[in-house]
């Protein structure tokens, strides 16, 4: 896969969403899929996959979906931070097959998108859109984790240079 959206940037290491839509797409339930790199205020992007089942898959979605990542961190791993995937029922393509992620990647992270001429089924637009937006909830809930993660972080250092020091000092947190 050679494509121009193939790469993102998580936590500064350059990474192959088709790399990890190869790993997504071994599992035994995926029909088809597709990763996207959608912005993150500490860690640039993350990936979020969109999958369509097959026919008659009777797990739960939570299964699937927690197998799937647990498939890319063993293909690529735990650097890829791939914990998110929607299930829908179609993939947005174009009447040629090809997957719109450019519009798909724009719809999450909030961005004006335009309906392509070329789509072949506009609706899947919105059920994905609906999908992207609840991946877009949840990484707004891991973004407010990681930052209180990274200040409880920076307080512990900075009361450990303090008690390193054996000085008193007063601490203002902002």
């Amino acid at each position: 896969m050679g494509r121009v959206d193939d790469v993102i940037d998580v936590a500064g290491h350059l990474l192959s969403t088709g790399e990890m839509e190869e790993a997504v797409s071994t599992h035994k339930d995926v029909a088809e899929c597709a990763v996207i790199g959608v912005h993150d205020n500490m860690k640039g992007q993350i990936p979020l996959g969109l999958v369509v089942l097959k026919a008659g898959v009777d797990r739960t979605k939570e299964e699937v979906m927690k197998e799937l990542a647990q498939m890319v961190r063993n293909t690529i791993g735990p650097i890829a931070c791939y914990k998110e995937t929607g299930i829908v029922k179609r993939l947005p393509k174009t009447r040629s097959g090809k997957i719109r992620r450019a519009t798909m990647r724009k719809i999450v992270d909030g961005e004006q998108y335009s309906i392509p001429s070329t789509i072949d089924d506009p609706t899947t637009l919105g059920r994905s859109k609906r999908c992207l937006k609840r991946g877009r909830i949840q990484t707004e809930k891991i973004n407010t984790f990681n930052k209180t993660i990274s200040r409880i972080q920076d307080m512990h250092d900075v009361f450990a240079v303090c008690k390193m020091g054996g000085n008193e000092a007063v601490l203002t947190m902002n």
